[in-house]
């Protein structure tokens, strides 16, 4: 996939804090999508008139599949656009294929940006439109400025059984998670994704730090994950009927580094077999839970085949997070 990035304005966003994340540069990146025509490119740009605005709804509806009481009205999404924070569009044409929504947020303190929501559409989903709306949000973030202190994170919530989104935001973008939270958005909502709880983990991206430039550059640790996987401890693993079977917590807890297993597509269980995707839940959501109380942050995630899909597990490691990524400790 080969990007040209066209700029109107020489410097990127040095703003003061009440100024607009959103608004006060104008760019837009050109791609060239490899599973399409040649003669076809994406377009990423934010999200500027009303027109653009209000394609937001259609493409949560699709990604969602919610019910009207779950999606964002069209008066919030300009609110919030006027309001100065971060709407960042892929447009094929005129038609909004993809989006990422970002607003101000505070982690220790420090202000970030918090990265709400990202979507893209089906026919989409496997052209990195998706990755290439979060480098457009960390070119964006990187160049704000809030009180003269720099943005230098990005955080996000996603659910730890997707293995898709585990693997872009651990092995692609190179993110650290230190929280996991049961039922973010209560036990269930109307779309389609959240019928199986709405457990997510909080992840923190480190946008400016040596792990980040790494993953972004292509550099794969992907073989060192595989060896560290056949010596860890699953804390949570797949039995010989694919089911989770949990292990020893106390023979884990002294451990330096344990892992997780998760399935391979947790939609298409949900579907084929509830009561499974249900088990694999209450395992995740066990093992996550107590590891993290007990001093583990979820590093890795490694993908035990290659390709689009594969069973993966998370990898976590006792200590602090800024022993392991040392800009984190800022």
């Amino acid at each position: 996939m080969n990007i040209g990035v066209h700029r109107s304005l020489a410097a990127l966003r040095m703003t003061s804090f009440v100024a607009p994340l959103a608004g006060s540069c104008a760019f837009a990146y050109s791609v060239a999508l490899q599973a399409m025509s040649p003669s076809k490119s994406i377009v990423i740009r934010e999200l500027a008139s009303f027109d653009d605005l209000k394609q937001v709804e259609g493409v949560e509806r699709e990604v969602w599949e919610s019910a009207d009481v779950d999606v964002l009205p069209l008066a919030v999404i300009i609110a919030l656009k006027e309001a100065g924070n971060l709407w960042i569009g892929a447009f094929d044409g005129a038609h909004l294929i993809g989006f990422a929504f970002g607003f101000l947020g505070l982690h220790h303190g420090r202000p970030n940006l918090h990265s709400h929501m990202l979507a893209v559409r089906a026919a989409y989903r496997d052209t990195d439109v998706g990755y290439k709306l979060k480098m457009a949000q960390r070119e964006l973030v990187a160049a704000t400025r809030v009180h003269g202190i720099r943005l230098d994170e990005i955080t996000w919530t996603f659910d730890p059984l997707q293995s898709r989104n585990a693997h872009l935001n651990f092995a692609k973008l190179g993110v650290i998670s230190e929280t996991y939270k049961p039922d973010f958005y209560g036990p269930e909502t109307t779309s389609s994704l959240h019928r199986n709880s709405t457990d997510r983990l909080w992840v923190r991206w480190p946008i400016a730090s040596r792990r980040v430039e790494d993953r972004l550059r292509g550099k794969e640790n992907r073989t060192v994950m595989l060896d560290a996987l056949s010596t860890v401890l699953p804390l949570v693993q797949f039995n010989g009927e694919g089911k989770p079977v949990r292990t020893s917590l106390e023979e884990a807890e002294i451990r330096q580094r344990i892992a997780i297993e998760i399935p391979t597509d947790i939609g298409a269980l949900e579907k084929k077999d509830p009561a499974v995707a249900r088990d694999w839940r209450q395992a995740t959501r066990w093992a996550f839970v107590e590891a993290i109380k007990r001093g583990f942050f979820v590093a890795e995630f490694c993908r035990m085949v290659r390709g689009q899909q594969g069973p993966g597990a998370y990898i976590l490691e006792k200590g602090s997070v800024g022993e392991y990524v040392p800009e984190m400790t800022k």
